[in-house]
């Protein structure tokens, strides 16, 4: 049973047998209509099959200003913002495998958490981590990866 393994380890690592110039990967780096072209970064990058998402904060769709409400205003937009996008991108909310949440203040996990949770039938796999700071004083951002297709 060990030599299967190691057998299909080896075949697995050698890239079956095809050279690195038969799949060069397929890259696009999307933004949404009306993106501000001045920031330094893309909406999205696909990357094959899946879906790279930016870090979203809680701003009013089209502004640099947050919504009102705190932590669960925040975290709602950002979910629609990363609902909205997936879906312009071929995606879904049931194809977001991946996020990272980064919080300001940890002690509103739960908060956070009773918003995010509504935008998942199934939860996909998720980091988080405090921040000393985040962009335009927000209170939590959320990136996120999806499979296309």
């Amino acid at each position: 049973m060990k030599t299967t393994w190691l057998v299909v380890l080896a075949f697995v690592v050698a890239g079956c047998g095809a050279s690195a110039d038969d799949h060069a990967p397929q890259i696009e780096f999307l933004n949404m209509p009306g993106a501000n072209p001045d920031l330094p970064f893309s909406d999205a990058v696909r990357v094959d099959k899946l879906l790279f998402l930016s870090g979203v904060i809680g701003n009013k769709p089209g502004t640099l200003e947050l919504v009102d409400g705190g932590i669960q205003a925040e975290t709602r937009q950002i979910m629609e913002t990363i609902k909205g996008r997936v879906e312009a991108f071929g995606s879904s909310m049931d194809k977001v495998v991946k996020c990272s949440v980064f919080m300001a203040d940890m002690s509103e996990w739960g908060a956070m958490n009773e918003v995010y949770r509504s935008y998942f039938d199934r939860p996909p796999a998720r980091s988080a981590l405090g921040a000393s700071g985040l962009a335009l004083g927000a209170a939590v951002e959320i990136e996120c990866i999806a499979v296309v297709g």
